[in-house]
Formats: structure tokens, sequence, C-alpha cells
């Protein structure tokens, strides 16, 4: 097994924690230039904003496709899920910023709600810790950067 890999019943090495919590930092810059920049510049924050959570609810869906790979018999279930958030994610970030923002803060709550049985099956729970603060913590930029546009 590669040193870099963690078995999958303990928790995210550490790296993947800080590259985790690294990643709130757009959603926070973004949410909080949504509320400050000039009324020029606020379309793009608020842009930004929406595509970095397009990006990320679609990245949520592909790491079931991950999953599925490694599995030796693949589950449909798995496939399908894996392409819904992008799909979702894709609506999103073609909608005005403020509804967008809505729907991709709720598809990165609806990813955790459906990723924490979905992980337990596939033996990666011990990510759930992680996937739940991240993902609140995303979707309360989203919410925030919403009411600001």
């Amino acid at each position: 097994m590669n040193a870099d890999l963690t078995p999958a019943g303990r928790t995210p090495p550490l790296l993947a924690q800080r590259l985790g919590y690294l990643g709130l930092v757009p959603f926070v810059l973004g949410a909080l230039l949504v509320w400050f920049v000039s009324a020029e510049a606020l379309p793009y924050a608020a842009q930004a904003l929406s595509a970095f959570a397009a990006l990320v609810v679609s990245f949520l869906g592909g790491i079931h496709w991950g999953l599925a790979m490694r599995a030796a018999a693949v589950s449909p279930r798995l496939l399908a899920w894996g392409v819904a958030p992008t799909l979702a994610a894709w609506v999103a970030v073609m909608m005005p910023a403020f509804s967008g923002l809505v729907v991709s803060g709720a598809m990165l709550l609806a990813c955790w709600l459906i990723d924490r049985r979905l992980y337990v099956e596939q033996g990666v729970g011990a990510w759930l810790t992680l996937r739940f603060r991240l993902s609140v913590g995303a979707a309360l930029c989203c919410f925030i950067g919403a009411a600001g546009t």
C-alpha cells in the first residue's frame, strides 16, 4: 500500500484535512467580497463564488466514480449519483448568482446527506466528519453570498 494512502477506516490524513480547509478560503473570500466590493465589481465577485461552488459540487459527484472504479462490481447507484451533482452544478452556474448560489449551497448539503450513507457503505465513513465541516462551511458561504447579491 502506498504510504500516502490512508486505509478507509482511519481519519483522513493531515494533508487532506489541511487542503480541505484551504479549499474553504475561496468560499469565505467570495462571500466577503460579495458584500464589500463596489457595485461594478459585484457581478464578478458573485460569479467567481458561484463558479467555485459549482466546481466543488461537481468534484463531490466525481468522488463516487472513483469509488466505483475501485470496486470489483460497479454499482450503478454510485455512477448515477456521481453525475447528478455535476448536472445540478451546471444548472446553478448558469443561473443568476443570487439563485445559483442557493442551488449550490443546497447541493453541498444534499451531497453530504447522501454521502453519509454511501461513504459508510463504501468503507470511507471516516471522512464524514471532515466532509460535514467543509460542506456546512461552504454552503453557509454560498447562502451568505446569495444574500449579498
